[in-house]
């Protein structure tokens, strides 16, 4: 395999265990991966253990893949590792974590889109990993994975009202978080 083969060739080798291929598969995606992973848990040990879960699964699921052209493969694994990242979520009771509607303020001043180009996006990034779990989740969830708060609230079994609400808290930290690197920076 010394030259790159396309997604659709390296799905059926794959599939066949091809382990060439899989390492292939694994160079190709596993810093996007990671970076889901991240993006869900905020912390890069278990990142990287959701990452490894992420990819066995991957190896002994390519008989439920279906090509669809290109990008199919990409988007398929995306969602395996949204998946496991949620799961994780759930089991580590994360989800239930949530902060009192009290301490978080409303945000008359929504900060906009000029400005928060300012701000660095591993800066942005930090914020919304400094999020409560809950929240953090949800915003992912409809800002990334573009879910339906009904979507959101299937997947995490709360119900809808508790998806918008959440995302609202979650929004408003971050234009705190931003209004105040702003005021700090922005001089």
């Amino acid at each position: 395999m010394a030259s790159k083969i396309n997604e659709e060739q390296l799905v059926e080798l794959c599939r066949q265990g091809d382990n060439r291929a899989r390492k292939e598969l694994y160079e190709q995606y596993a810093g996007r991966m990671l970076t889901i992973c991240l993006r869900y848990t905020a912390d890069r040990d278990a990142a990287q253990d959701l990452l490894h879960d992420g990819f066995i699964k991957i190896f002994h699921s390519f008989e439920k893949f279906t090509w669809r052209g290109d990008g199919s493969l990409r988007a398929w694994m995306e969602r395996v590792f949204v998946n496991e990242a949620l799961q994780w979520l759930r089991k580590g009771d994360g989800l239930n974590r949530t902060v009192a509607l009290d301490e978080v303020q409303d945000i008359n001043e929504q900060p906009d889109e000029e400005d928060i180009e300012k701000i660095p996006h591993s800066v942005l990034l930090q914020f919304i990993n400094e999020l409560p779990m809950g929240y953090r989740t949800i915003f992912n969830l409809y800002t990334f994975e573009n879910k339906s708060h009904k979507e959101i609230a299937l997947l995490l079994g709360i119900n809808e009202k508790s998806s918008s609400s959440q995302l609202f808290r979650a929004k408003s930290t971050l234009a705190k978080k931003v209004n105040e690197w702003l005021t700090i920076n922005d001089r």
